[in-house]
């Protein structure tokens, strides 16, 4: 199975790391023998029809932040991912740039563009999902392409399929969730060390959790996007993020944690859909699976007739989102068997 990564970021690298570490293991378990013909970032794209050498490709880019290293006849700057969607035959492209939320570009285009050539589509990226997503189903099926998207939400938790799968038989009346690790552990970094939010901020951008803009996070928006994707996917509503009433916890103050401890709860950032959407700082008894701590997401489905179900988990890394992906990949590939 050929395979084009679009965006070589931290979960393109670990996606591919995978691949190539694991090639005997996914032959021999999932009949699975991916070979990533081409890789395009901001800075240009390599190509081989054979197959990329990718232990090369990522010393390459780690040690001078682009792929040159690969040389002439492979690596070309200032190509373009839309050039290579075009030019080159695989089977499944992973879009993995980052998440752009005013217009969903340019992964909006590379999702278009994958699908009316054919190919399957892995998507990490949040953007055109949030802002497009009943379109892109709708475009998938018109052109007889499968579109996954298990990394969009919960990274390597499998938010999705779960409810997709496994509540199969249940009505899902409604949709809470702690959808954004970054905010988690700035509150609950507050609450149990009383911090202030800008001392809490920092501490996550130290440690990775947040970006040097972390406005997506903390602004409520990477929790909408999540919140969509997954109510979309599940419960078939046709929301964008534009539906969402959002507010993030840049007001939340150490007065509002200590509120909420005194009355029993924790302040968490909670996405809810039943009854319209919203993405809002609110309290959350401490009894509460949905009460988790650090980087930890949680979504709990109320069900008929099961009840509350809450699935508890990672909600961001490199290799955990990586591992989505390649669920993805597998779940393509058994489709080709059938």
């Amino acid at each position: 199975m050929r395979l084009m990564l679009i965006g070589f970021g931290v979960v393109a690298q670990s996606f591919a790391d995978m691949m190539s570490s694991q090639s005997a293991k996914l032959a021999r378990e999932h009949g699975l023998r991916p070979r990533i013909v081409a890789i395009a970032d901001s800075r240009g794209a390599a190509v081989d029809p054979t197959g990329i050498d990718i232990p090369f490709a990522l010393k390459s880019k780690k040690e001078t932040g682009s792929l040159s290293d690969l040389g002439k006849d492979i690596y070309t700057q200032g190509k373009s991912a839309s050039e290579i969607i075009r030019e080159v035959e695989c089977e499944v492209v992973v879009e993995a740039t980052p998440s752009e939320l005013n217009k969903g570009e340019p992964g909006l285009t590379h999702v278009r563009s994958a699908m009316k050539e054919g190919r399957h589509v892995i998507c990490v990226n949040k953007g055109p999902l949030a802002l497009a997503m009943p379109a892109l189903m709708e475009l998938a099926n018109h052109n007889g392409v499968m579109f996954k998207f298990s990394g969009t939400v919960g990274g390597g938790t499998p938010v999705l399929d779960l409810a997709k799968k496994c509540l199969e038989g249940c009505s899902i009346n409604s949709i809470r969730g702690i959808l954004n690790g970054t905010c988690n552990y700035i509150l609950t970094k507050m609450a149990s060390e009383g911090v202030e939010m800008k001392e809490a901020l920092a501490d996550a951008q130290k440690l990775g959790y947040a970006e040097a803009d972390p406005t997506n996070d903390v602004g409520g928006f990477d929790s909408a996007c999540k919140l969509v994707i997954t109510s979309n996917y599940v419960m078939g509503t046709s929301m964008s993020i534009r539906d969402v009433d959002i507010k993030g916890i840049t007001e939340v103050t150490m007065d509002d944690i200590a509120s909420a401890k005194a009355r029993g709860n924790a302040l968490k950032l909670v996405g809810v859909v039943g009854e319209g959407a919203k993405v809002a700082p609110e309290e959350v008894p401490l009894t509460h699976p949905l009460n988790v701590s650090g980087t930890f997401n949680a979504i709990t489905f109320d069900t008929d007739p099961a009840g509350e179900i809450t699935l508890v988990g990672k909600g961001a890394g490199g290799m955990e989102t990586a591992s989505s992906v390649l669920r993805d990949l597998i779940e393509i590939r058994k489709d080709f068997r059938r």
